[in-house]
């Protein structure tokens, strides 16, 4: 009993200061008290992969899960994206973006929070994870899809991204990236009028946001994730009952693929992106969770209208 006492009283001021913090971004964005960062650091591209001087078979937009804090991939986001790279050099892809923070700010690169990284490391990650939740709340919502939106498609402008190309855009996400990727597809149709599919691995998300803009959204999913079904359970727009939410209305438009990928994990040793586990055809889980995210590009570029399909 004393160490819940104990651990209540630490964890309570720190997710209530990370709630206020949260929603301060947000806020500081639609306010215009501060203006999103476009700059990224010297020496780093806006986007690898394809030439800039010739449209691309597409643009992928990677948008990483709750570790990510600073412009460059994490390890785990890392190893996926220069998988996809090597896998298939036609795209041109970005790893830039910052999902969780509406200013674009890398979280690592702030002074106090460099310093909390060295000494409370877990803050960094409850920070990421609030953010999911103010970028769920039906209060704060549209400005934050507006915000990480806006983000997203300027820094696909400054990687060479025409309005009007008719070039895709994929929104890979992976854990709660599915929760901007979903509410960034608006702003993105609006500033770019760009085909969108999105890819979602693991995806964390409330399925309140609105899908009609997609054409499809691949669900790569495991029985044995156990984050993402809790996803599933906790948001009552992902329930079938709830019909006019943005998810279910996808879904019976045909939009929604699901693509198992069992029996991965969605963290450890056995995760999507693991190197450590092999398949009985040889592969690691993270040459399968590659092959088919390439995969599905692939085919909306070699039959745009016959990949749309839904499964339940």
């Amino acid at each position: 009993m004393n160490d819940f006492l104990l651990w209540a009283c630490v964890l309570g001021p720190v997710l209530l200061a990370e709630g206020l913090l949260a929603r301060y971004e947000v806020l500081a964005y639609s306010a215009g008290f501060r203006a999103p960062t476009t700059e990224l650091p010297e020496g780093m591209p806006y986007a690898r992969g394809a030439a800039a001087d010739a449209p691309p078979a597409a643009y992928l937009v990677y948008l990483d899960g709750i570790g990510k804090r600073r412009v460059r991939d994490t390890r785990d986001g890392g190893q996926l994206v220069n998988a996809v790279l090597a896998g298939a050099p036609e795209l041109r892809v970005l790893g830039q973006v910052q999902p969780y923070s509406p200013l674009a700010d890398p979280l690592a690169d702030r002074p106090v929070w460099a310093w909390l990284r060295r000494h409370i490391g877990l803050l960094l990650f409850l920070h990421n994870v609030m953010q999911i939740f103010v970028a769920a709340d039906h209060r704060y919502r549209p400005l934050y899809n507006r915000a990480v939106g806006s983000q997203i498609a300027t820094q696909l402008r400054l990687a060479g991204y025409r309005p009007d190309s008719g070039v895709p855009v994929v929104l890979l996400s992976y854990s709660g990236g599915a929760q901007v990727a979903t509410g960034a597809v608006g702003e993105l149709h609006t500033r770019l009028r760009c085909p969108l599919v999105l890819i979602t691995l693991g995806g964390f998300h409330n399925g309140a946001n609105d899908l009609s803009r997609v054409e499809q959204l691949h669900r790569l999913t495991s029985a044995y994730d156990r984050i993402e079904r809790v996803g599933t359970w906790m948001f009552p727009q992902r329930w079938p009952l709830f019909r006019g939410s943005g998810w279910n209305r996808a879904r019976r438009a045909g939009k929604i693929t699901v693509h198992r990928l069992d029996p991965a994990t969605h963290l450890g040793p056995r995760s999507y992106i693991s190197r450590d586990r092999r398949l009985p055809d040889g592969r690691t889980l993270l040459d399968r969770t590659t092959d088919t995210v390439i995969s599905l590009i692939r085919a909306r570029q070699d039959a745009p209208a016959a990949t749309d399909r839904s499964v339940p």
